[in-house]
């Protein structure tokens, strides 16, 4: 099993952090906002999330696994058209007036795919990080 991490420091509260995680409207701004994506969330334990991209054909689906507002969200990850999940863990850390987010994706099957998942988050991170949160 492969597993990738990613750092990213961000000049948002972790609150504000927590909410362009958890949002869908907010979510939707950052994560393939040029897919016209559609995006549901119920953070909660045991609640599910699904970002559809439907440009380009594309939906993951999960379930949240750990919701500690705004410290940490664990959820499994799961391509719609695919059988294998993986894990997602995302830590939120006060730095200053910003916040360090660290994201963490685990249980993938193999290296190729782990170095497609880190292309993704990279882009996906590097949106988040200019928005005006």
């Amino acid at each position: 099993m492969a597993r990738l991490e990613i750092t990213r420091d961000l000049s948002a509260t972790p609150e504000r952090v927590w909410h362009a995680l958890t949002d869908p409207a907010a979510l939707a701004a950052w994560f393939w906002p040029h897919l016209d994506n559609t995006v549901e969330t119920d953070p909660r334990v045991g609640g599910r999330y699904r970002i559809a991209g439907p440009r380009a054909g594309i939906a993951v689906t999960g379930e949240y696994l750990e919701v500690d507002p705004p410290r940490r969200l664990v959820f499994t990850w799961r391509w719609e058209d695919q059988d294998e999940q993986s894990r997602v863990t995302v830590e939120l850390r006060p730095a200053g007036t910003g916040t360090t987010l660290t994201l963490v994706h685990d249980r993938i099957g193999d290296a190729v795919t782990r170095d497609r998942f880190a292309d993704g988050w990279r882009d996906c991170l590097d949106r988040l990080a200019t928005l005006p949160l």
